[in-house]
């Protein structure tokens, strides 16, 4: 009988050279060690396959996609290949802390809960604190959702054998978004962890600094992906812009 572990870590990487060594070692750390990771190449032009075959742990897996298909389809190839119970995400630039997977599962297990999240420590791109840590709260529901989201993807593990597993769909550059929308409506709630077990590197090109970007992008998973009134998307965009401005404080 082939080795099921109790949890499958799903990554897509793309062009991640300069920050997959801090991600895979905080990985290779955890204190909770039963665990596959599934890392999916999205063809990366870099060297970032080469870093991340030179480590020799036959818990992780690499598959190289042939074709560049973008975040979504990309996790749900990992999504597709997991076996274990829980699923858990980790973007290919962010850092968990040592006790991050062991906590969770822990909460998950103690509380007889489907899904958590946790706050995360804000640093860019050299790892120097550029925001006030940000804390999670708890009993988020899609209603809350609406108005902003607070559950950041590398911070949430949820239970597959009692909910199934939760695919991303592919709505452009907002799949995490979607994909915890659609968690949301499927277990009621989803709890959280207000100590900070994640760093969340924020990127000086990241797309998500693009603020008229993003305001076009939100409406359009409102009108087009959550089939809201023309009113109802203004409303909940223009509720999400100025949480936003509230999340992205300066310290």
């Amino acid at each position: 009988m082939n080795y099921i572990p109790s949890i499958s870590i799903i990554t897509a990487n793309y062009n991640s050279a300069s920050f997959i060594v801090g991600t895979i070692e905080s990985v290779l750390k955890q204190t909770f060690t039963d665990w596959e990771w599934l890392i999916i190449d999205d063809c990366s032009t870099d060297n970032s396959i080469e870093i991340i075959k030179k480590y020799d742990d036959k818990r992780i897996k690499l598959i190289t996609l042939k074709e560049n298909f973008g975040a979504a389809i990309t996790r749900n190839y990992g999504l597709k290949n997991a076996v274990g119970r829980y699923i858990a995400f980790i973007d290919s630039d962010d850092i968990w802390l040592p006790n991050a997977l062991e906590e969770r599962i822990n909460f998950l297990i103690n509380n007889n809960e489907e899904a958590v999240y946790t706050s995360y420590k804000r640093v860019d791109e050299n790892l120097e604190p550029c925001l006030n840590d940000f804390i999670a709260e708890d009993h988020i529901t899609y209603s809350r959702l609406l108005k902003n989201c607070p559950v950041f993807i590398s911070t949430l593990i949820y239970d597959s054998k009692r909910i199934g597993k939760i695919y991303f769909p592919d709505v452009y550059r907002r799949e995490d978004y979607a994909m915890i929308i659609n968690l949301s409506k499927n277990i009621g709630k989803i709890r959280a962890l207000t100590s900070p077990l994640v760093i969340y590197r924020i990127r000086h090109n990241s797309y998500s600094r693009n603020k008229w970007l993003m305001f076009k992008l939100q409406f359009l998973v409102y009108y087009n992906f959550l089939n809201l009134s023309l009113y109802k998307s203004l409303y909940y965009t223009t509720l999400w812009a100025l949480n936003g401005l509230k999340k992205y404080e300066k310290i």
